[in-house]
């Protein structure tokens, strides 16, 4: 496929495809953990589910087809009712809680479609803590419907007992209103030279998340990939660092490569080869690039912001607030406002 010259899609090359074929994982019966952390594993969920190794994964994240038909690199997933897509997700969910700790969480991902038969399933096997709503900034208009631009993200723990870090996901907003003390201090704000800013805790509302396109750097032509931020937040707020994480339906490898990108593990199934052939270009890639767009000194940045606060080439402070207290990072960023 011929591109711009600005479109920077990843694409894997014949040497490479040949390369990376040899390193993924084909199951043929029972394995341990160690046989398959940080491996990508060219095979049908429901061919190895019962041979990944039980009680061996801190967090769960499965981002399934949802209820639509929808063609991924030539395999077709029809949509069907709601009753049937949900005994559908019941022919894997309870198989995966083997696998998971009993501090574990899991994360599963739907739309507005599918959301109502996640949560059902999933209420059945876990304990059902919240619903992420986040904003797809892209999308169809309709003029007999309301725009579809949200996604759903069921969060659930194996248990009481599970990880979860507040501090480690908190937004960076721009203040509208800047209140202050009596004697004119910012009241829970801070004065920048890049403008004013608050550093929130998350909530279950996102709105500063953007769909992979053409020149972002992580983008794939996988028709339904994941944001790399998006799976920052997530595994930033519910695992410790060198956890493991499980996705089952690892499309072009977002779940993987940000592991690798924060220091923890991952277990992958994906059942399309140049799905796996991509995640592992992208892995080799995030070895030596360990940058996360709209992820920068600890805060996550509300969508489109980030740039315009950069005036390129030079060195800028940024300051938040931790504990109370201020904490200040330097980053060298280049003329597209990425940080160097």
């Amino acid at each position: 496929m011929k591109r711009a010259p600005r479109n920077r899609t990843l694409e894997v090359t014949p040497d490479e495809a040949y390369e990376y074929r040899r390193q993924l994982r084909c199951l043929a019966g029972p394995v341990t953990t160690q046989d398959v952390i940080d491996s990508v594993i060219h095979d049908d969920l429901f061919r190895v589910l019962d041979w990944l190794p039980s009680a061996s994964v801190d967090l769960l994240f499965a981002d399934p087809p949802y209820n639509l038909t929808k063609t991924f690199n030539g395999r077709k997933f029809s949509a069907m009712s709601s009753d049937e897509y949900e005994l559908w997700l019941e022919s894997w969910i309870p198989g995966l809680r083997r696998l998971l700790k009993p501090s574990a969480s899991l994360y599963v991902c739907g739309d507005w479609r599918s959301s109502t038969a996640i949560q059902r399933v999933l209420e059945r096997y876990f304990v059902v803590r919240n619903r992420i709503t986040w904003e797809r900034e892209k999308g169809r208009g309709a003029l007999s419907n309301w725009k579809n631009c949200s996604e759903d993200i069921w969060f659930a723990s194996v248990s009481d007992e599970y990880v979860f870090h507040a501090e480690a996901v908190r937004l960076q907003r721009t203040v509208v209103a800047p209140y202050t003390h009596s004697d004119g201090r910012p009241k829970d704000w801070l004065a920048t030279d890049e403008g004013r800013f608050r550093v929130t805790f998350p909530s279950n509302l996102w709105t500063d998340i953007t769909i992979p396109f053409w020149s972002m750097p992580e983008n794939t032509d996988h028709p339904t990939q994941k944001p790399e931020k998006l799976l920052a937040k997530l595994i930033l707020a519910s695992t410790n660092e060198r956890a493991v994480i499980l996705d089952p339906f690892l499309g072009s490898g977002t779940t993987a490569v940000v592991a690798r990108k924060l220091g923890r593990h991952f277990i992958a199934v994906e059942i399309d080869e140049e799905y796996c052939l991509l995640a592992m270009k992208r892995l080799r890639l995030a070895e030596n690039n360990k940058e996360i767009q709209g992820y920068f000194g600890g805060v996550f940045w509300e969508r489109n912001t980030l740039a315009q606060r950069l005036r390129g080439g030079a060195v800028h402070a940024r300051t938040h607030l931790v504990n109370g207290e201020t904490d200040a990072s330097l980053f060298r960023f280049n003329q597209s406002g990425e940080s160097e």
